[in-house]
């Protein structure tokens, strides 16, 4: 697998990878994340590729089956600055995952990526639902520890705060 920064022409692709992913969720117990607002959506992804934040990961044929946000720096996730129910582990600059999802054509997609971003800085941080058991179970495996709960701007579901330094 590789990765590389997303373009407009890989747009479609992504947008399917996206699809897939909400019907993934819903059969595994995780409906509300993604699934009632057709989340993410277009215009976003679109800005994401705009301000080089969107990335894809390609099979060994160069296919894209994957793809995600990664952005790093000091405090680059507005709502990360409040954390409730734990703390963050580290204060120095982090990278930041959003959006991650693949097709499910292969194992380990998002290990992968995950990893990836990890290599670019070394400090990372992540969130996810309270349903999503699956990328729970992902990140734990990963080293990622759970912090806190944290709430974004699109609902007010609570979303688990993971890090890994």
């Amino acid at each position: 697998m590789n990765i590389r920064k997303a373009t407009e022409q890989d747009f479609p692709r992504m947008m399917e990878i996206y699809a897939y992913a909400r019907d993934f969720m819903a059969r595994t117990g995780n409906p509300n994340q993604w699934g009632p607002t057709c989340w993410p959506p277009e215009a976003l992804i679109h800005q994401d590729i705009r301000d080089q934040h969107s990335y894809v990961c390609l099979n060994d044929a160069g296919e894209i089956i994957g793809t995600f946000f990664f952005q790093s720096g000091h405090a680059v996730e507005p709502t990360y600055q409040q954390i409730d129910s734990g703390a963050w582990i580290g204060n120095e600059e982090y990278g930041v995952v959003h959006r991650i999802a693949g097709d499910g054509s292969e194992k380990g997609i998002g290990a992968f990526c995950l990893g990836w971003a990890y290599d670019q800085c070394g400090h990372l941080r992540i969130d996810t639902h309270t349903d999503n058991v699956v990328m729970q179970g992902l990140l734990s495996k990963l080293g990622f520890q759970a912090c806190g709960i944290i709430y974004v701007h699109e609902d007010k579901a609570p979303r688990i705060a993971y890090e890994k330094l």
